[in-house]
């Protein structure tokens, strides 16, 4: 028996205890009563909790300042006149480079070579 709790189980009152103990108290009578060890679900599951709220409430403002900047730009195109325009760039990541008048060709159209006859089709 290292550890007081062993020592508490088995019935054994420690020094400490036995002597602020009254005068006349039989040790057999006193029951010793151990706290609960502590559980930690509790505060696991508040910070889970807070956490989802918190990403919950930023997604919520992100959609509703979203709705409001279309619906902005939706009165000022039919009021004003004003137009906005988003470009998406190409899967490759990059946008194309915005060129006046018509956009360079990156690879000239060529003739393609005939293909050559066997001996046997050139003679006949």
């Amino acid at each position: 028996m290292q550890l007081p709790d062993e020592q508490f189980r088995a019935g054994h009152i420690p020094t400490e205890l036995y002597q602020r103990c009254p005068p006349g108290t039989d040790p057999k009578s006193i029951v010793l009563v151990q706290e609960a060890p502590r559980s930690y679900k509790g505060p696991i599951l508040l910070t889970l909790v807070i956490t989802a709220g918190t990403v919950l409430i930023l997604l919520v403002i992100a959609f509703v300042v979203q709705v409001i900047a279309a619906s902005i730009i939706a009165v000022l195109s039919a009021t004003c006149g004003l137009s906005y325009t988003l470009n998406r760039s190409s899967k490759r990541g990059s946008a194309r480079p915005i060129t006046k008048g018509r956009s360079p060709r990156r690879h000239p159209i060529r003739p393609r070579p005939r293909p050559a006859r066997s001996k046997a089709r050139r003679y006949k």
